[in-house]
């Protein structure tokens, strides 16, 4: 059990980070042979992997860099590229950072502000900002050849932060509540029922200024994109009604499954190619940051045990492990979309190439987090410096090919101290469940909860 039989070490964990966050952060704590908590541990790992939005940020902006490579090879020239999903996801770990201390008030204050001047300036396509931005002059950078518009899945992780930033600050002093009143503006401003292309019942991926609608990729589930139904539900400005949601991510009811995997059900059909396939396991985090998951139901899934067992689910197969890849087991599991031997790819149970995505088990911490310390220990204290550096965990690695790259991906970084806050103390949980158009908005999709 998580807590149980571990000696506190002597050096706290505020201690330890005193000093700048690199490898001897973990080399001095375990140096003696004394073992850090796991509450001490938990704290280390998520102060550190909140350093990437923080000391690691796009300096003009304040988001999120896209990546960080500590060994400075980069692609198509993107040092400077911010990631609006990731950015999102850096604002909840920036909330993360004020609640356990790591930073003052007053300094993330002043980083929202910044951050929220900057989404103020940059282009938007009907409210929805571009997958990526150049951080120094604000410009978009194309995605893909379609893609140099509107993402609405980008977007929505955003508008989640947007509204946990309203929620946080909103009680505040003056300064606060300006900053709460921009954020809430920001996320009204975004057109969800633009992207139903004429009234369609289903939402779209992407609208380009100069392609239109030629991407052609319509939100069906089921995948990561569950948030953006929630929130264009719930927009008081720009709502779509709840049909929009039952035919278009549902299909129509066809979205349900009764396949089970290792015992486990996967109760609702992933978008991957396999009958009866499993998807990465980003796809029980990215809308769950904010959407909380416990008791969560609707005429189509119960969530919790729908994300629980998808991390089982990924769990068993690689204590399986039928490819033989090393390092596979008990304390190393979790596939996910990250860095790969063969390039970025989307990791999942049929889709395996044996490389191990440290967010996946991490990122799935309040679904299973006896089975999630585990990995976290076995990370931390027997790869260490393999794998642990600057900014927390490395994106990705494989023991099988002895593959160690010290490379960081926002979209990983982000839910890993976010969701690990979520289960220590619910904090993201209760900000964006605790909007009231959030409530709202789910009680029009039929939604039923303990939450809502």
């Amino acid at each position: 059990m998580v807590g149980t039989g571990m000696v506190l070490v002597a050096i706290t964990v505020g201690s330890i980070m005193g000093c700048s966050p690199n490898q001897a952060s973990r080399e001095d704590a375990t140096s003696t042979g004394q073992r850090l908590s796991d509450d001490s541990l938990l704290t280390l790992v998520q102060r550190q992997t909140f350093q990437y939005f923080w000391e690691g940020a796009e300096p003009v902006s304040g988001l999120a860099r896209e990546r960080i490579h500590i060994d400075g090879e980069y692609p198509q020239n993107d040092r400077d590229v911010v990631t609006i999903g990731g950015s999102g996801f850096g604002l909840m770990a920036i909330l993360v950072g004020m609640e356990r201390n790591f930073i003052t008030r007053e300094e993330g204050v002043e980083r929202f502000e910044r951050a929220l001047g900057f989404l103020e300036k940059v282009e938007r396509f009907h409210g929805a900002w571009s997958h990526w931005i150049d951080g120094p002059t604000g410009e978009v950078k194309p995605f893909s050849k379609n893609d140099n518009g509107g993402d609405l899945v980008e977007t929505a992780f955003m508008a989640q932060a947007l509204i946990c930033v309203r929620e946080y600050f909103q009680q505040g002093d003056e300064r606060e509540k300006q900053l709460a009143a921009r954020a809430d503006a920001l996320w009204k401003g975004i057109e969800w029922d633009w992207y139903r292309q004429g009234g369609q019942n289903v939402l779209y991926w992407h609208w380009s200024p100069t392609a239109g609608w030629a991407a052609n990729h319509p939100i069906r589930g089921y995948d990561e994109c569950l948030i953006a139904y929630v929130l264009a539900a719930s927009s008081p400005t720009h709502g779509v009604p709840a049909e929009v949601y039952h035919e278009g991510w549902a299909r129509g009811g066809t979205i349900k499954s009764a396949a089970e995997r290792y015992g486990h059900p996967i109760v609702l059909k992933h978008n991957v190619r396999e009958g009866n396939g499993v998807g990465p396991l980003f796809w029980s985090h990215y809308s769950y940051l904010g959407l909380n998951p416990k008791g969560l139901k609707d005429r189509y899934a119960d969530y919790w045990q729908l994300n629980t067992s998808h991390a089982l689910i990924h769990r068993e197969y690689c204590i399986e492990n039928p490819k033989g890849f090393e390092g596979y087991g008990p304390q190393a599991w979790g596939l996910t979309a990250s860095y790969s031997v063969k390039g970025y790819t989307a990791h999942h149970p049929d889709n395996d190439l044996g490389v191990i995505s440290p967010t996946a088990a991490l990122s799935s911490f309040p679904y299973t987090p006896e089975y999630s310390m585990e990995v976290i220990r076995y990370l931390y204290g027997e790869l260490g410096d393999k794998v642990w550096g600057k900014y927390g965990f490395y994106d990705a690695y494989s023991e099988t090919d002895n593959w160690f790259p010290q490379r960081y991906l926002a979209i990983d970084q982000g839910p890993v101290p976010v969701m690990i806050e979520n289960h220590r103390s619910g904090l993201l949980w209760k900000l964006f469940m605790g909007a009231p158009e959030i409530k709202e908005g789910l009680k029009k999709l039929g939604f039923e909860g303990p939450n809502i």
